[in-house]
């Protein structure tokens, strides 16, 4: 599944993802496939890039500042959308703000409110997502919501986040955790949409459509569960190497 080459790779995790939609009775044309080009060389994104992708996502603020300005100039016609997908640092949120177009991992009011000042002093309305710790493990960052008087808090605090002028909150963000059959992921991609429709149904907040969950071990039942938009790297650019 993860050799060949990165038109081949594509092609099969498109399949994957177009017979999970066929499945969930879905269209494909609802799934954004973000390639996780962290580790990955100019070259790499420029050969996905041809292969049709356009939206990619970064781990670190770092990594994302030497390769946006290099591939904004070389496709400068059709330009590629960049998620910031991994933890940001509080004191990393300006320069976050600066090179990222859309950021998956809003974990915390503080941060929220940071982006909020940056994009203000940027000129900009920035799209972000809402990122949850689902699971209850130590490891995961995310707004606490495995357990129901935690989602009740969670609730409160997004009243304050849909009010922050110059973020546009378009839905929620999961890691699952890591394990040897993706069917042991369903229920957390479950309670994630679980939580998107009662954001929608008690606090009316109907803009907040996207899903993202799904990574290259467990997105096909992401997808089938609702995923929106699924983070993957290793199936489309094969192992990385972290030399």
């Amino acid at each position: 599944m993860e050799g060949g080459s990165i038109a081949k790779n594509l092609e099969r995790v498109r399949q994957r993802i177009a017979e999970a939609c066929l499945r969930a009775g879905r269209s494909p044309e609802e799934v954004t496939l973000v390639a996780v080009s962290k580790t990955r060389t100019i070259e790499e994104i420029a050969e996905a890039y041809a292969c049709g992708v356009r939206h990619f996502g970064e781990n670190r603020v770092e990594e994302a500042e030497e390769k946006v300005p290099l591939l904004q100039e070389r496709f400068a016609q059709e330009p590629i959308v960049w998620h910031l997908i991994g933890h940001v640092q509080s004191r990393k949120a300006k320069r976050a703000v600066a090179v990222a177009d859309i950021i998956h991992s809003v974990d915390s009011l503080k941060l929220a409110r940071r982006l909020d000042r940056f994009a203000a002093e940027a000129g900009k309305r920035l799209p972000v997502l809402l990122e949850l710790n689902v699971s209850g493990e130590a490891s995961k960052y995310g707004f606490p919501a495995w357990e129901e008087e935690l989602v009740q808090a969670f609730l409160e605090e997004a009243k304050e986040l849909a009010s922050l002028e110059h973020l546009e909150v378009r839905g929620l963000m999961t890691m699952a955790p890591i394990v040897e059959d993706q069917e042991e992921a369903r229920p957390f991609f479950q309670r994630l949409r679980m939580i998107r429709d009662l954001l929608r149904e008690r606090l009316s907040f109907s803009s907040w459509d996207e899903l993202s969950m799904g990574m290259t071990d467990d997105f096909e039942v992401a997808v089938e569960e609702g995923a929106t938009l699924v983070r993957i790297g290793r199936a489309i650019f094969g192992p990385r190497d972290y030399h």
